[in-house]
């Protein structure tokens, strides 16, 4: 389609969302501007400049309906990807609250997984949208889409959500425990769960146990450690073990109690057999970091790596051909797991000091 012809299609689709329309013409101009902004990043601009974010908006209202509703979003959230000013227009026109709004409803799951992607999208690097998702009380409504027997497209949108919301925010991230989030997004990494549902609590996981102990404790009391250990098994996704490595390396950091339960819990074996050769390099990285993390100032946790054959696969790491930070992280774990004479003479047994 021409530029200038698809400029004239986005005005005249604008106008067909004006109220009074009938709820089939509405639905389908939504729909129509949904796929014309799909990975087009100029009509994105020219939607926003005819006023197409403040009738989408609109559109969001309680007396809309179910595929009024459904429509709206999908074009929100297609005219808000990579698009700051964009988001900034759908926040400033009351569209966080109304979408927020839209999951309180009895709605259907399509309706739902729509408005979760858009909320994930608004939220993704954008502090203000995060904020204001968050005074709306959108993360109430977000952990209530984790519910057992829901879709499991839905919650990996709303967990996706969560995690965008809690990046580095530790006010969302305690929201997100208050409203009992945390064991909501547990029981998302059981098994016979899918893979979206798993890797995508994994992320907000990992968010949340950055933000503060009391994330991280409550993690451990439901069941959390031993449920990102069964994700470092052998035939698991790579991107599900950096996950899963990465929150436990999170969770690790001067929690002694945390400690002691991935010890227990098989941590220990599971994160050395993730270092084996021809492994994933973010995975290598990962766990590297979770074994210094769980080294440190802890002799049981030193002794239980040296154990389980962790200075050969750490010292495996530090040959040529891998990344800097694979490096970095097998440099900083051999220094913590075997800076005593015994665990040291097991890195100078396996070539560590040559390699150094």
């Amino acid at each position: 389609m021409a530029k200038g012809s698809a400029r004239a299609r986005v005005a005249a689709l604008v106008r067909r969302l004006a109220p009074g329309g009938s709820a089939a013409e509405q639905a389908e101009a939504a729909h129509a501007l949904a796929r014309l902004c799909f990975d087009k990043g100029p009509l994105r601009e020219h939607v926003r400049r005819c006023g197409g974010i403040t009738a989408l908006d609109m559109l969001l209202a309680p007396g809309s309906s179910a595929a009024v509703h459904e429509q709206a979003a999908v074009a929100l959230h297609n005219l808000c990807v990579d698009n700051a000013q964009n988001q900034a227009d759908i926040r400033d026109c009351g569209g966080v609250a109304a979408l927020v709004g839209l999951l309180a409803l009895s709605g259907s799951a399509a309706l739902h997984d729509q408005v979760a992607a858009t909320l994930r999208s608004l939220c993704w690097a954008s502090t203000q949208n995060c904020n204001s998702v968050r005074e709306c009380g959108g993360v109430a409504a977000l952990v209530a889409l984790l519910a057992p027997g829901g879709s499991p497209a839905v919650h990996e949108q709303a967990a996706a959500a969560l995690a965008n919301l809690c990046s580095d925010s530790p006010q969302s991230g305690d929201s997100v425990r208050e409203c009992g989030g945390v064991p909501a997004l547990v029981a998302l990494l059981a098994p016979g769960r899918s893979v979206g549902e798993q890797k995508r609590a994994a992320a907000a996981l990992a968010n949340l146990s950055i933000t503060s102990t009391q994330n991280q404790d409550s993690m451990r009391e439901c069941g959390g450690v031993a449920a990102l250990v069964a994700l470092l098994a052998p035939g698991r996704s790579a991107g599900i073990q950096k996950l899963a490595a990465a929150t436990l390396g999170n969770l690790c950091s001067e929690n002694v109690e945390i400690k002691d339960s991935v010890r227990e819990c098989g941590g220990v074996p599971a994160l050395v057999g993730l270092l084996a050769p021809g492994g994933s390099a973010a995975v290598h990285t990962q766990a590297a970091r979770a074994l210094h993390n769980l080294c440190a100032d802890s002799t049981q946790s030193q002794e239980r790596v040296r154990e389980c054959g962790g200075a050969a696969a750490l010292v495996g790491l530090l040959g040529p051909g891998g990344s800097a930070a694979v490096h970095e992280q097998a440099a900083a774990a051999l220094g913590t797991c075997f800076h005593d004479v015994q665990n040291g003479d097991s890195v100078s047994d396996c070539g560590g000091a040559w390699r150094w």
